[in-house]
């Protein structure tokens, strides 16, 4: 039986080493140890089972792992106790790993089956839209409400119910401080928004695709998320990855048209 441990600073070049395999599954992680080194192994929130490892934060990220390792992280995962609002695996290993969580951290709010996992690493093939851009702190209070209302579509829950909007405020901050959020818009309304939720050395995620209701099914999303590839790459981010789920056929059209592929699927399991 496969056994799972908390990773120390002495085990930053095997984790590095697991990362490098497939930096898109690797990214939140990867970009979550860029930011702090081998002393973000003093966290205890990195796990590893032989090679493969798992992150224990917010999320709930095992990286490389088959279904062997996906248990014992799991078991691991009960051992210390639910701190995560998420668990997001790669299918057909999350299968494995929830079915030793359930029993015990279940019943989930809601299950994702199915999130088509896709990834960029060329210019899209169709028209961008100029209108879109780098969001700045004055757009700050729009591209926030903006992303409550995204939240809540995609999600089903608010954002800011369990503490008023700080934690919610504080990110939607940082990402415009960061320059990892982009917006179009009409005069007050936001007509288009998204978000480079994570990035590494290696990739970058996007995230938070959101066209205003009233305007939707005119190309808008597929044109800005164009603009979005092209103001990324601007920044030397050259691979960019996403996930949807697979019951959203108008996102997995427009990606496609956006020149995304398919490179795997995942399971997302809400707390």
């Amino acid at each position: 039986m496969a056994t799972a441990r908390i990773a120390s600073s002495r085990d930053y070049e095997q984790v590095a080493a697991i990362l490098q395999r497939d930096p898109v599954e690797a990214l939140p992680v990867a970009a979550w140890l860029g930011s702090g080194g081998p002393t973000q192994l003093g966290t205890r929130r990195i796990w590893l089972c032989g090679d493969a490892l798992c992150y224990s934060g917010a999320n709930l990220l095992p990286i490389h792992a088959d279904e062997q390792a996906a248990r014992a992280f799991a078991r691991l995962a009960i051992e210390e106790g639910r701190r995560c609002s998420s668990i997001v695996a790669r299918l057909p290993s999350a299968h494995a790993l929830w079915a030793e969580l359930e029993p015990t951290w279940g019943p989930a709010r809601a299950i994702r089956q199915r999130q088509i996992v896709m990834v960029s690493d060329s210019p899209a093939p169709v028209p961008a839209d100029p209108d879109v851009r780098v969001a700045v702190a004055a757009d700050f209070d729009r591209f926030y409400a903006a992303s409550i209302e995204m939240y809540i579509e995609e999600i089903g829950i608010s954002p800011v119910a369990h503490d008023g909007g700080h934690a919610y405020r504080w990110r939607a901050s940082e990402l415009i401080s960061s320059r990892q959020a982009y917006i179009r818009t009409d005069g007050p309304d936001v007509v288009f928004k998204a978000e480079l939720g994570a990035v590494s050395a290696d990739c970058a995620q996007l995230q938070g695709v959101w066209v205003h209701p009233d305007l939707r099914g005119q190309g808008i999303g597929t044109a800005g998320t164009a603009q979005v590839l092209a103001l990324a790459r601007r920044r030397g981010v050259s691979l960019i990855s996403l996930a949807v789920n697979d019951f959203n056929h108008a996102a997995l059209h427009s990606y496609a048209r956006c020149g995304f592929r398919q490179v795997a699927e995942q399971m997302v399991v809400l707390f």
